[in-house]
């Protein structure tokens, strides 16, 4: 199922699972990789989710079966990557381990996305997104001062601090191997991950940009007037964030005669309710439409449904309808690789067997 893309001609064998395991192989695939799924015999917790499993080739076997890990064996000796998502020890178990693995293949990049990792005191513990990006440093900075810590969906941990980081490894691994002619075992923590995404906070924390506290934290949605969201009177929102002092002169210019000399003396929260007024009085695509094409840094809160339909993103083509669905192109993009327009998810078994054949018709090349 290898298309064209920066990544063609790479083959990438995937454990279904669940969480950003599927993600960081979709954007493999995306970018052009021979993905292989492997899933599991009677399907188990792992759903074969529409978008997510684009692009890949499946195929279902018994991992609890020797030949069914036999089978396993065959496409690892043929493969570049190995994607894997389950806890610590598991592929150890079924025989399909780094150890094994790289013995058969010394040129496999091994990938192995947990959310705590491959060590450490809570490496065998279950977690998801809320539990790796609090322990990291991240939940306790998100959601209004005085308010529980609100998580941002599973985005930051699961994808941000997993998949990308679990794709930025197999990428640098690929890499180096052309140096060396040798794989490796990832070992891609979402708490390191998480972790990592930090680093500009951490630094602009320490050189006095920011404050943290989510009390004093201009980022955060809630402290500063010129970086929060606004209702407006039908019910949807305004992300307003002209941080810069240009840009909120700009914002206030444009509304000086509607807001009055509030704006230029108030304290932040008379400035910010005065603010708040005003945005209620008009509704969200009116407002959208009067400052959205201005340097004043305000747009309007699209559901993925109107995200889709905007004209900037629709004549990026930024999503596409692909699959019988609106979904999200393949990203970034390239000018002299270019990726195809998204693949279909497959079924169940769908592909792999003729993909994996392939793969051993191929093996000597």
């Amino acid at each position: 199922m290898s298309g064209a893309g920066p990544l063609d001609g790479v083959r990438i064998l995937e454990f279904a699972g669940i969480g950003p395991g599927p993600f960081a192989a979709m954007l493999l695939a995306d970018l052009g990789a021979d993905v292989i799924r492997i899933d599991r015999e009677g399907g188990g917790d792992w759903p074969n989710l529409p978008i997510l499993s684009r692009g890949r080739s499946s195929i279902v076997l018994d991992l609890k079966t020797p030949a069914g890990i036999a089978r396993c064996l065959s496409a690892i000796e043929n493969a570049d990557v190995l994607i894997e998502g389950f806890r610590p020890g598991v592929m150890e178990r079924l025989g399909l381990g780094p150890d094994v693995a790289l013995a058969r293949n010394p040129r496999l990049i091994y990938g192995r996305m947990t959310g705590w990792g491959q060590t450490g005191p809570l490496a065998k513990v279950a977690g998801h997104d809320i539990n790796y990006i609090a322990l990291a440093g991240a939940l306790a900075l998100l959601g209004r001062a005085g308010d529980a810590p609100l998580p941002p969906l599973n985005l930051l941990g699961d994808y941000a601090g997993g998949s990308l980081y679990l794709v930025m490894g197999i990428l640098a691994a690929l890499y180096e191997r052309n140096r060396s002619g040798l794989g490796q075992v990832i070992d891609a923590a979402i708490v390191d991950g998480a972790a990592s995404l930090m680093a500009p906070l951490l630094a602009m924390s320490a050189g006095g940009v920011i404050n943290l506290d989510r009390e004093h934290n201009i980022l955060g949605g809630s402290v500063a007037p010129n970086y929060r969201t606004y209702e407006c009177a039908d019910g949807r929102f305004l992300a307003v964030g002209p941080l810069e002092p240009r840009f909120y002169a700009q914002l206030r210019k444009e509304l000086a005669i509607d807001l009055g000399p509030v704006a230029d003396s108030a304290p932040r929260e008379e400035e910010a309710a005065a603010l708040a007024r005003l945005f209620a009085s008009r509704p969200r695509d009116e407002w959208a439409a009067r400052l959205g094409h201005l340097d004043v840094c305000v747009a309007a809160v699209l559901s993925p449904s109107e995200a889709a339909e905007h004209p900037h993103l629709s004549g990026r083509g930024t999503y596409v309808m692909a699959d019988g669905r609106w979904q999200p192109a393949a990203a970034p993009r390239f000018s002299r690789t270019p990726v195809a327009a998204p693949r279909a998810s497959p079924a169940d078994g769908e592909g792999g067997a003729e993909r994996l054949a392939a793969w051993l018709a191929n093996s000597s090349t």
